[in-house]
């Protein structure tokens, strides 16, 4: 019971920071695009199970008072490592190394793009969905029976503690090696879509980039096929004016379809109009106090001429 209770406290211990660690920054489990990797989650998950088999058993061999005894006592605790534990970690870093390789291989001659996630969040949906977000069966049975088994696992060592790493059947590693098989093939089997990453335009250009691009692919915009120019593996361009309206680009190569791709073409918004006074013509303007006096009335008379012919100033 001691040896039980140990070993749940040193799974809390280390499952619990553990996992508010990756929620809180799961990059150390995702891929290339920000998204869960299956492949990784479940070989880190392994490992953190069977590191906590070793050290759950080293702690119960450390309190029994003679742990050389105990740990060198045939059959032992540890007997079944080599056959049935490694083996069972075998499977998940051998997908984990070949999807890695098989992602990386065509990253690098453009057959395959992985668009980075626009949402922060990583739900654990993930780890059972493609790219695109669908459901993947092969995905799903993968995850499913290795949860499964290491399930079974931690059940069957907390149920004697004591004893050690538990015996369990040798076949055991196949439900978490065929899974991984299976796993393998299917990224190697499959032909990934074309992806479409961004579109831009410029000088009556619209340019596509992405991945996955073969040169026949073919262009829809709304819906309507258009022709490219010059096509690349991650860049398709076609001549095209200046837009109103939102364009949804889908790309089509060797039959398969990327997921559409909405492009909204930017709103110029024309200039406030600021009103102006107009400037007044000749005649349209106020004249002055100079203009207003008729001409040839400029000089004031003189008494003199003001007194009528005969008539005497001052009286």
């Amino acid at each position: 019971m001691t040896a039980t209770l140990l070993a749940l406290a040193l799974l809390i211990a280390a499952v619990g920071p553990a996992a508010w660690r990756l929620r809180r920054s799961p990059a150390f489990i995702t891929g290339r695009d920000g998204r869960l990797s299956t492949s990784t989650a479940l070989a880190l998950a392994w490992t953190v199970i069977l590191v906590w088999l070793l050290v759950a058993v080293l702690a119960h061999a450390l309190t029994t008072g003679d742990s050389t005894r105990y740990l060198n006592a045939d059959p032992g605790p540890l007997s079944p490592l080599a056959t049935v534990y490694l083996p069972l970690l075998g499977g998940p870093y051998t997908a984990l190394i070949g999807a890695k390789a098989v992602v990386g291989i065509r990253l690098q001659h453009g057959t395959l793009a992985k668009p980075a996630s626009a949402s922060p969040h990583r739900p654990l949906r993930e780890l059972i969905a493609n790219d695109s977000g669908r459901t993947d069966l092969v995905d799903l049975q993968y995850v499913a029976l290795n949860t499964v088994t290491m399930l079974y696992v931690v059940a069957a060592f907390l149920a004697d503690a004591e004893a050690g790493l538990p015996d369990l059947p040798p076949q055991l590693w196949a439900l978490t090696g065929a899974p991984a098989g299976a796993y393998l093939l299917n990224k190697l089997a499959t032909r990934p879509n074309p992806v479409i990453t961004a579109v831009s335009l410029t000088n009556d250009t619209l340019t596509v980039r992405g991945g996955g691009f073969t040169p026949d692919a073919r262009l829809e915009l709304n819906g309507t096929p258009v022709p490219t120019t010059a096509p690349t593996p991650d860049t398709l361009t076609t001549p095209l004016p200046h837009p109103t309206h939102p364009l949804t680009a889908v790309v089509t190569s060797h039959g398969l379809r990327s997921d559409p791709y909405t492009h909204t073409p930017p709103t110029h918004t024309p200039a406030p109009h600021t009103p102006t006074t107009p400037t007044p013509t000749e005649d349209e303007r106020t004249p002055t106090e100079d203009e207003r006096t008729p001409a040839g009335d400029e000089r004031t008379p003189a008494e003199d001429e003001l007194t009528p012919p005969g008539a005497r100033p001052g009286r």
